[in-house]
């Protein structure tokens, strides 16, 4: 087993050439040689066209009717000729492919022009006979070379045509791999970007939170904190009371004689939506609740609101406390207190300043968010591009280390 020779993707193009030049090079100078004749044999018949045409022109400026329709036949034709010799492309680069396409695109333009000079020439008969065959000389020599070419291409140039197309594939390793490496630095910087974005956005967040728990506003936070507090609570005293309430609300709104008046029933629908708003805002001794409750507990007593018994037993329990022994006083000023509380601070300069401050670092915070998105997105497209990349140089290294040992009989390892 022959030994395994490893390389760089750097190194491998130059020990390539180094050991295919005995080889390459004459096919190669002989390639160059071919071509260049080609091109001149072209240039000729581009020559002979013209001539054609120009002759055929003063001819046809003559107006003599015997040869006029012939004249323009040729002119025709040679106008033909020359757009399409034009049309074939001349590759800046000798490769077996270049040279290939080159060999194919005037393959098919001398190929038609053949067939309309078989078509045409006769009819043009006898007349431009010394021009036509100027052209045919030309153009005979043209073939011939055309056919060296294709000789040369099918039985010497494909010798070498792994040899090319592994130098290629080389070359796109280099281009993947610097390719890769640019895109590990545009990892870098995306990361860098995400981190600064975030550390800003952690600030603001810093900031807003110290807005948010100092001064006018750090108070007024602290007054809902203690109004959620207490609303819960108001719940609780009031949790036997919310289905009776549910069902008398039911029966004030189906005009079944519940015996509340519009600011009664104004009041139980606040206690049923707003428990601690409903009691903050009646006067001292709760009178509205109790007046509702009285109804309440007079409906319930008639049999006009049905509730289970222990629900009834439950929700009688809890009457009997508010109205008898003023159960919810203390809750009742705290909640006055604090809903006064809060509408000062929420109406002070200081708050309304603090919260246009919140607000617009609110602002600069969305649009951080909104940039860290965009950078995540960006990080998540260049570490796919990352992957694919490297899955196409290890493709490349595979590809050029097989058609090395296939066409030089030695087994070199891409590191």
């Amino acid at each position: 087993m022959s030994e395994t020779l490893k390389f760089s993707s750097k190194d491998i193009k130059s020990w390539l050439e180094h050991e295919t030049s005995a080889l390459s090079a004459p096919i190669q100078s002989k390639a160059q040689k071919l071509f260049q004749e080609m091109k001149k044999e072209l240039a000729s018949l581009s020559d002979s066209c013209r001539m054609l045409s120009e002759n055929s022109g003063k001819e046809i400026e003559k107006r003599n009717a015997r040869i006029y329709s012939r004249a323009k036949a040729l002119n025709k034709l040679a106008r033909l000729f020359t757009e399409r010799i034009s049309k074939i492309k001349i590759p800046e680069r000798i490769t077996y492919d270049s040279f290939g396409e080159f060999v194919h695109e005037t393959q098919k333009a001398l190929l038609v022009t053949d067939v309309d000079v078989r078509n045409w020439f006769p009819h043009i008969s006898p007349f431009f006979i010394l021009d036509r065959r100027k052209f045919q000389i030309v153009f005979e020599r043209s073939k011939y070379q055309l056919k060296e070419l294709d000789n040369f291409l099918t039985k010497e140039y494909v010798k070498i045509k792994a040899q090319e197309e592994t130098s290629q594939l080389v070359d796109d390793l280099r281009a993947l791999e610097q390719n890769l490496a640019n895109l590990g630095g545009q990892k870098n910087t995306a990361k860098s970007e995400k981190a600064q974005l975030e550390k800003e956005i952690a600030e603001i967040q810093q900031k807003i939170a110290c807005l948010k728990n100092s001064g006018s506003l750090g108070q007024l936070n602290q007054v809902n904190v203690e109004i959620s507090s207490l609303s819960t609570e108001i719940k609780q005293n009031l949790q036997h009371l919310q289905k009776p309430f549910i069902k008398l609300q039911s029966l004030s709104l189906h005009g079944e004689g519940s015996g509340l008046t519009p600011d009664e029933l104004a009041k139980l629908n606040q206690y049923l939506e707003n428990p601690f708003d409903a009691l903050a805002t009646e006067e001292a001794g709760h009178p509205i609740l109790n007046q509702v409750l009285q109804k309440l507990a007079k409906l319930t007593a008639d049999g006009k609101l049905q509730l289970k018994p222990e629900k009834t037993r439950k929700a009688e329990h809890v009457i009997g406390d508010i109205i008898s022994k003023n159960s919810l006083a203390d809750i009742h000023r705290k909640s006055t207190g604090l809903m006064k509380r809060r509408q000062q601070l929420s109406t002070s300069i200081d708050v309304t300043e603090t919260e246009k401050n919140v607000s617009r670092l609110r602002e600069q915070m969305v649009e951080l968010e909104r940039k860290k998105r965009i950078v995540e997105d960006r990080q998540v497209v260049l570490e796919r591009t990352c992957v694919e990349t490297t899955e196409k140089i290890r493709s490349h290294k595979t590809e050029i280390e097989k058609n090395i040992l296939s066409f030089m009989n030695k087994t070199v390892l891409i590191e």
